[in-house]
């Protein structure tokens, strides 16, 4: 599922929930936090923060029950170009020596129809901290890993403006527009596991 948040993002989703048999680890190697920006008035650029830890709250059927708190590596970008990911790493963008990770914190979950609901939380990136809210689909079944421990996936979107977190270079074009866009589309795809119970030991 290694597709999905910029940003959501992995690198970082982390999440407290109540009682620990509801604690769901976040599979870095499964999920992942994409963006989008329009370029130059004409194209899209799209990009992933390819580490995501954290931890999710879930009791294994009802959506209103998620929580979550998630880290991404802001260092992770990665838009398959070397000369522009060191540029957004810089301070022009996202300042990763100053500000290495992106955190994003639920406050609350609306379960909706058809397998959607409405993530509200906050999320800190480049210092700034400020409530965005998700469009998600799922969870999942929960299903029996490899390894007999349980897992489940979901996916969320929105939709930011880059300014709102500070992150402001751009660029006049001749003729008028920008380089790139203040509208952000970030996707996130997260997997996560639960382990199974350990076996009682024999008498």
């Amino acid at each position: 599922m290694k597709r999905l948040a910029p940003f959501g993002a992995a690198a970082v989703l982390a999440l407290a929930p109540a009682f620990a048999a509801d604690v769901w680890q976040i599979d870095g190697a499964h999920s992942s936090a994409q963006f989008s920006v329009t370029h130059m008035m004409i194209s899209t650029v799209r990009g992933e923060f390819g580490k995501i830890s954290g931890t999710i709250g879930f009791d294994g059927s009802d959506p209103a029950s998620i929580e979550v708190d998630a880290t991404i590596d802001a260092a992770s970008i990665d838009t398959h170009e070397p000369k522009r990911d060191g540029h957004l790493k810089s301070p022009d963008f996202f300042d990763v020596a100053k500000y290495p990770t992106i955190t994003f914190k639920s406050r609350k979950v609306v379960a909706e129809g058809s397998g959607g609901f409405k993530l509200v939380g906050d999320l800190t990136m480049h210092g700034v901290r400020k409530e965005v809210t998700l469009d998600g689909m799922g969870p999942s079944k929960v299903i029996r890993g490899m390894g007999g421990e349980s897992r489940v996936a979901a996916s969320a979107t929105t939709t930011i403006n880059r300014q709102d977190w500070d992150i402001k270079w751009n660029h006049g074009l001749e003729g008028g527009g920008v380089v790139v866009s203040d509208k952000v589309v970030i996707t996130i795809e997260i997997e996560a596991f639960k382990e199974a119970p350990a076996a009682p030991p024999k008498s």
